[in-house]
């Protein structure tokens, strides 16, 4: 459960192309602005702010490199870090790093709330460059587990929801969500951190 503080609070979103939004939402929103929708406007916390420091094509180590330019210097109260599914074309053999930038990330943001997301599905085409996807999935519950962070599951709602099919109507290509993803991403995260769900906008 997110705990939300009396006072303004800062929100910085880290992560890769999903993060970022570009290109897959063909205009629409993204789940870091629907995020922000519900936060800043539904919750009326008018004074926090949200900063969506999403890269495409960023992995772990990325982030972890430019770390005081994404993260460190907002001092978030609040920290999202949503990556793999990058990561997840290293294979097996990349998960030790992965696991390493991860907690690396983590262990410098010791002042805020942490809330990790696995990777999303991706369709059957997109299986073949991220065959090792589902072990990033487990390593990020397994990262959360150990460092006490709020799990955002995002492949567990994905595969109740698609667990015979690959997840087209939620998704623009084989990996990135379209605009009917991002706000079910959205929507996932806020019930998550028992912050509601968006309401009709």
């Amino acid at each position: 459960m997110m705990e939300l503080s009396d006072s303004p609070m800062t929100w910085v979103m880290a992560g890769d192309s999903i993060t970022q939004a570009v290109l897959h939402t063909h205009g629409a929103r993204g789940w870091v602005e629907h995020v922000q929708e519900r936060v800043c406007w539904q919750l009326d916390r008018v004074t926090d702010i949200v900063v969506n420091t999403g890269v495409s094509a960023w992995r772990a180590t990325d982030v972890l490199g430019a770390y005081d330019y994404v993260i460190g210097r907002f001092e978030p109260d609040v920290l999202s870090i949503s990556l793999g599914t990058n990561d997840a074309r290293a294979g097996l053999d990349g998960l030790p790093e992965f696991h390493d930038a991860m907690r690396e990330i983590i262990a410098r943001s010791s002042g805020a709330q942490i809330v990790l997301h696995t990777p999303l599905l991706v369709s059957h085409d997109g299986r073949p460059a991220r065959a090792a996807l589902p072990a990033y999935c487990q390593a990020v519950r397994e990262i959360a587990a150990d460092a006490g962070a709020l799990l955002v599951d995002h492949e567990a709602y994905w595969l109740a929801e698609f667990p015979d099919a690959a997840p087209i109507a939620w998704l623009d290509d084989p990996a990135h969500p379209n605009a009917v993803g991002h706000l079910h991403m959205a929507n996932h995260m806020l019930r998550t951190l028992g912050l509601g769900a968006l309401t009709e906008l």
